[in-house]
């Protein structure tokens, strides 16, 4: 450690994102990654013109971009807050809505930025257990609280809540945010922003990175009410006034446009992955339900996850272990095409035997 460092820096535990190798001829399921390119439009955007007006600076209100957004949720740009990528909107959520003097309510095994944003910011946190099945348990979330957060469909489980479970949740809890992160909603789930008109106290928060193929781009969004978005615009604004470049936004608006192309990757990526529960069920493995672009799976009784992500990874297949109580005795693998998943089903079928 510097000597130069914060006390702050020297207590971090930063977050591990998952792994990217650079070697040739992998199978990467272990990011959640879409397997099919951005929509052909952003292709078109990206052009000759755009590059040159990168001299200028971008909209610092994204405003284009946010009409765009308040049109797909029939909402208005006033209820829309726009940042690089789900995490950085996730980060301003956090100074802005939960460092209070009352706990941040979260899932145990959920998403591990979570507590990461905890220590940055100074924030006190309770986290609670998934039930034995690993389910988000909503009625559980009725104490006293600073705010509470949870992924929908859950990370990295897979499993999504019904839309009246959350619904129910905002009516008990009305005097602290409930901040949904929705990352993996388009893959099977019901996304709370139909609900965002009547309850003051929700943001909705979601990424173009997953179900838009734009992971490289960085974009992410939230829905609220106008005071929540008010709240994320003065937090920006005091760090960083022009978060999207230019043409981060224009591919976000033709990704977001081109309705039809982005389900038929979606509807794509669902099939593959209920083939998938199929034929890692017949080779013996225990499948959580999956609303997401990606399957939790624990290995048949006698194969030691750990071990077998290992011996995949010398198969030139990645996929994510926890070493986590409760989860490491799982592996998370993200949907691939057709074509990566049969090559994964015919190494583990090999490696099992």
């Amino acid at each position: 450690m510097s000597r130069y460092w914060s006390e702050l820096v020297r207590q971090l535990e930063p977050y591990v994102p998952g792994e990217q190798p650079k070697i040739d001829g992998l199978i990467k399921l272990n990011t959640n990654e879409s397997p099919y390119p951005p929509s052909p439009k952003v292709h078109d955007v990206l052009s000759g013109d755009a590059i040159d007006r990168l001299r200028l600076y971008p909209d610092p209100n994204s405003s284009r971009l946010k009409q765009t957004i308040a049109d797909y949720y029939r909402l208005k740009p006033e209820n829309t807050f726009v940042g690089n990528g789900s995490d950085e909107v996730l980060a301003f959520a956090f100074m802005a809505f939960f460092k209070q003097n009352k706990p941040l309510l979260f899932p145990d095994i959920t998403y591990s930025f979570y507590p990461v944003y905890c220590q940055l910011f100074g924030i006190e946190a309770q986290r609670l257990p998934l039930t034995d099945d690993l389910r988000i348990e909503l009625d559980q979330y009725s104490t006293e609280n600073g705010g509470i957060i949870f992924p929908n469909p859950n990370a990295p489980t897979g499993r999504a809540l019904p839309l009246e479970d959350i619904e129910a949740l905002l009516k008990r809890n009305t005097d602290s945010v409930v901040l949904v992160d929705e990352a993996y909603v388009d893959f099977g789930a019901e996304s709370a922003a139909q609900l965002v008109d009547r309850y003051p106290n929700l943001l909705v928060t979601q990424t173009l990175s997953k179900s838009r193929s734009l992971a490289g781009l960085r974009l992410g969004f939230a829905l609220g009410a106008p005071e929540l978005i008010d709240a994320l615009d003065r937090v920006k604004n005091s760090f960083n006034s022009y978060p999207v470049d230019r043409l981060a936004e224009a591919a976000a608006v033709v990704a977001l446009e081109d309705d039809a192309y982005f389900q038929q990757c979606r509807d794509k990526i669902i099939a593959t992955r209920e083939w998938t529960n199929e034929q890692l069920t017949a080779l013996g493995f225990r499948v959580l339900p999956s609303a997401a672009n990606f399957l939790f799976a624990r290995p048949p009784e006698g194969v030691d996850a750990a071990e077998l992500a290992q011996q995949l990874r010398e198969a030139r297949i990645l996929v994510r272990y926890f070493n986590k109580p409760r989860i490491e005795g799982f592996l998370r693998i993200t949907i691939g095409n057709d074509e990566e998943m049969n090559r994964l089903i015919e190494t583990l079928g090999a490696l099992i035997k």
